[in-house]
């Protein structure tokens, strides 16, 4: 009876001594013992410019993104830093081309060619033609990109490589990156070109955006 007593009057002294929320957590951290813990992947760790894998040690990576109807716009992206997008507010309807320096990797010249009104394909090949020897030349298209597009412009572009400039369309989703006075390896994705048809087109008129990405070496030249 003693005993009793003597253990009741403990644990009264012992509940009103201990604060009841540090009574909870020690019940709490009671019953969790024995449980098996929760183990959680840590998230991916995202690569420049959005690529599921990392580009090697000693190469640039790129990614460049056609605009998708008239909402979504155009990106080019090249060793994570967005040289054409909306956030910069320099993408615009027709054809968006960004000029980098390969030895160094940063950006020389930006701009779009409005190719459904006005006539930019002359500008357009200008720009092309000014790009200097050693550099990469980044292209795609948001909204239209061939209406106004004349022959010699195509040829320009044609002459830096590009096979489906002289199979552009009406509204076509066209990316492609080129080099001016060297080679890009053949293994790397250069262009894509994907056409509007109304039984397929993910938007109302306008075919879905295309992308294409990759990763150069830095020692080409």
């Amino acid at each position: 009876m003693l005993a009793s007593v003597c253990a009741w009057y403990l644990g009264y002294l012992f509940a009103d001594i201990v604060p009841e929320d540090s009574l909870s957590s020690a019940i709490e951290n009671l019953q969790s013992i024995g449980e098996k813990p929760v183990l959680k992947a840590p998230p991916p760790k995202r690569q420049k410019c959005d690529h599921w894998s990392p580009c090697s040690p000693g190469s640039y990576a790129y990614r460049l993104l056609s605009g998708g109807g008239k909402e979504k716009f155009a990106k080019i992206c090249f060793e994570d830093e967005l040289l054409i997008s909306e956030q910069k507010g320099n993408v615009g309807r027709g054809i968006n081309i960004a000029i980098v320096n390969y030895k160094t990797g940063k950006v020389i010249s930006t701009e779009f060619f409005d190719m459904w009104e006005g006539d930019f394909s002359g500008p357009m090949t200008t720009f092309i033609k000014n790009a200097p020897q050693g550099s990469l030349l980044l292209m795609v298209t948001h909204d239209d990109g061939s209406s106004r597009l004349n022959d010699g412009a195509k040829k320009a572009i044609a002459e830096l490589g590009s096979k489906e400039i002289w199979n552009m369309k009406f509204r076509s989703s066209w990316a492609f990156i080129a080099a001016k006075g060297f080679n890009l390896p053949d293994d790397i994705q250069k262009e894509k070109i994907n056409h509007s048809d109304n039984s397929k087109n993910r938007y109302n008129g306008w075919p879905a955006e295309i992308q294409i990405e990759g990763c150069i070496p830095v020692n080409l030249i």
